[in-house]
């Protein structure tokens, strides 16, 4: 009932502090600021967002737990391929240093060593990979379209089915025995998962960095606030609100940091086309930076920004494609235009969303593009379509070039 009471408060506070009519996205509370939107082509600065400044942070490094992590077991279904190719789309990537990593599709994972222009198959089955995520050259884990997860302890030479996450979130080990899918917390690999608290009304999932600091985004009487936790979901506070035109229908959360966030609101859609924002704060939630704000015709204003408002900083394409964060002040974005004859173009940001830089690359692929950056010069990106092979482009310039590397061979039809 308190944190009920808190929030309504907080709420009031909100609309108090928003005049009728403003032109300009709309702040949380009298204390704390967001930097000017970044400088784009045919964009100019938006004006500044206030913001409620969270409780202190307190630095909680994860600590490993005292369950060791399941290894691969003889009974698992594991098939090492000790020559061969990936073949057909590509549906999930990882990268684990500049020229190596892995790669999945439906009922294969694959490994190079040189950069994408070699591959081996590591292991066959009948799932599709959904997400791959790697702690490091060794340690990598896998997730099925059946949530099925797999792990590897020896860079992929074997693959096992070490448990089942519990939603469709975004999985991030921190160690070898502790992950986050959502508000999903495993501290023995992946056997056994548990329930974080989260804040009622949210859009989207939560996205906890560790065990104490995570965010959420809920919606609430016209207002779509980011909130934080310090504690482990006990106890939320608003870091951000900003007035909604429409509601929100998606959302995407990504830290770099304790302090650290990267929330995408996504908007109403039409005409191929879907309006978003994405905002940035690296000091725990007191000044945020509006890094993009996407307004397009078919899907209205960029959420938290005013009807018919068109002067925010842009990505390119009409459609937001994935968000991949590097570190605090460096993260890449996919632009999405189906229309388009060559859909896939880039964005980036290397100074936290001060300024925005929309790449000169475009091509081909109707069915979504793959991001995965090892740092914030070296990257790769797969474009994929649902009749042609997939193609791997990488990048050692920071997506200034992209060179084609890979085109995947089509999967074989069953005879």
């Amino acid at each position: 009932m308190f944190n009920l009471r808190k929030r309504a408060y907080a709420l009031l506070l909100i609309l108090f502090l928003v005049p009728a009519g403003c032109q300009n996205p709309i702040g949380a509370s009298s204390s704390g600021t967001v930097s000017p939107s970044p400088t784009a082509t045919g964009a100019t600065e938006t004006p500044a967002v206030t913001a409620t400044p969270s409780n202190p942070i307190e630095s909680s490094t994860p600590q490993p737990s005292a369950n060791p992590t399941p290894r691969p077991s003889p009974g698992k279904p594991v098939v090492t391929i000790p020559s061969g190719g990936a073949t057909g789309k590509v549906t999930a990537v990882r990268v684990a240093s500049a020229g190596s990593g892995w790669i999945g599709g439906a009922g294969w994972i694959a490994r190079t060593d040189d950069g994408g222009k070699h591959w081996q198959n590591q292991y066959l089955g009948s799932a599709t990979f959904n997400q791959i995520f790697a702690l490091n050259g060794q340690d990598a884990w896998a997730v099925t379209d059946k949530d099925n997860l797999l792990g590897t302890l020896d860079g992929g030479k074997h693959w096992a089915t070490v448990g089942k996450v519990p939603n469709k979130g975004f999985l991030h080990f921190v160690s070898k025995n502790e992950a986050f899918s959502a508000n999903a917390r495993t501290t023995d690999g992946g056997k056994n998962w548990s329930t974080l608290p989260v804040p009622s009304g949210m859009s989207g999932d939560a996205y906890f960095h560790d065990k104490s600091n995570g965010w959420a985004v809920v919606q609430s009487n016209g207002m779509g606030m980011i909130e934080r936790t310090t504690d482990g979901g006990k106890t939320w506070q608003i870091a951000m609100g900003l007035k909604l035109v429409s509601p929100l229908n998606g959302t995407v959360i990504r830290s770099a940091g304790t302090d650290d966030a990267w929330v995408e609101w996504i908007g109403d859609s039409g005409m191929t086309q879907t309006s978003y924002s994405l905002f940035h704060t690296s000091d725990g939630g007191k000044k945020w930076q509006t890094v993009l704000a996407n307004s397009s015709a078919g899907g209205g204003s960029a959420p938290g920004f005013p009807t018919e408002y068109n002067d925010g900083p842009k990505n390119q394409g009409t459609k937001p494609g994935p968000l991949y964060v590097v570190d605090s002040n460096v993260a890449f974005m996919d632009g999405d235009c189906p229309a388009c004859d060559k859909p896939n173009t880039v964005g980036r940001t290397t100074d936290g969303g001060k300024t925005w830089v929309n790449g000169t690359a475009s091509f081909a692929g109707y069915a979504g593009a793959l991001l995965a950056l090892a740092d914030a010069n070296h990257g790769w990106w797969i474009c994929t379509d649902n009749s042609e092979p997939s193609v791997l482009y990488t990048t050692s310039d920071g997506g200034i070039h992209w060179n084609k590397i890979y085109t995947f061979p089509r999967a074989k039809q069953a005879t």
